[in-house]
């Protein structure tokens, strides 16, 4: 019987070069799509994913971040004496429960792959899942969760995956597989960014893992790679010589929002999306064009 899939990490140290200079002062994974912070999006799939408890893997000048989580007497006293107790309940429902979250500092920007690393006595001996929060999912059933459900249905580790654009396989990490049948397949290994010609698939991998905690100790003697990082794809490699490893395609659309484009994307699509707000939201765009 597989161990359930309680607990996430969520690589946050990155300095957001691709969307400076907003990224500057504030932390790029709290940068607003619509009305709220890309990290409050990234939670609230995490939780609907049943994920129990967050670790963030953070940088210096990150302290936004933990701010955003935490109580704001000051500000609820205001809001419940203004009478406006629908934005008060917006505001409390991002609250953690006491524990849920716990807040890493990496220290040195050494790769995806050691941010992973520095969960690792968080997260001890059970499977987990990684989030990058730069990718936002749009999905009927939360990317995760999607996850999860391939991770109770076949084990492992568990990649999630997603057609590259036509002729911009070259550009991602891309996923061989060992034959193709339904959105669910075994992997037979990634290659970064191939030549173009020779990628085994169109499928890249796009930002939600679940992965076995031996992954620590392949991350612990992981030498550095590409950008003289310590990659997280290097030692998923490794430990797929000796685990399954299944990639999912997932049911959805992805917003890459390190990328100025992309977080402009986002914010149509998610104000677009909004039952409460959609239709305003399409009258000012339309306005603009």
């Amino acid at each position: 019987m597989t161990k359930r899939v309680r607990k996430a990490v969520l690589p946050v140290a990155g300095l957001g070069t691709r969307v400076l200079p907003g990224a500057k002062t504030t932390p790029k994974n709290m940068l607003n799509i619509f009305d709220r912070p890309i990290l409050s999006y990234i939670v609230d799939e995490a939780r609907a994913a049943g994920i129990e408890h967050f670790v963030f893997i953070v940088g210096r000048g990150q302290g936004a971040i933990e701010d955003y989580f935490d109580a704001n007497p000051e500000l609820e006293t205001t809001l419940q004496t203004k009478g406006k107790t629908d934005i008060l309940a917006e505001v409390l429902a991002e609250l953690p429960k006491p524990g849920e979250m716990s807040f890493i500092r990496q220290m040195a920007p050494l790769g995806l792959g050691h941010a992973v690393w520095c969960a690792r006595d968080v997260i001890g001996d059970e499977p987990f899942a990684v989030m990058l929060p730069d990718m936002l999912m749009a999905a009927p059933r939360a990317a995760l969760a999607q996850a999860v459900d391939a991770y109770d249905k076949v084990g492992g580790n568990i990649v999630v995956v997603e057609p590259a654009p036509e002729g911009e396989a070259h550009k991602y990490g891309i996923v061989a597989l060992d034959g193709r049948e339904g959105r669910l397949n075994r992997m037979t290994g990634m290659v970064e960014k191939p030549p173009p010609g020779t990628e085994p698939s169109n499928l890249f991998i796009s930002g939600r893992y679940i992965l076995q905690p031996d992954i620590f100790d392949r991350l612990e003697r992981q030498e550095r790679g590409a950008g003289g990082e310590i990659q997280l794809t290097d030692a998923m490699a490794r430990l797929m010589a000796d685990q399954p490893f299944h990639a999912l395609e997932y049911e959805g659309v992805t917003y890459d929002c390190g990328d100025k484009i992309g977080l402009l994307r986002a914010n149509v699509a998610f104000a677009l999306a909004r039952p409460d707000m959609g239709e305003a939201a399409r009258a000012a765009i339309l306005a603009l064009l």
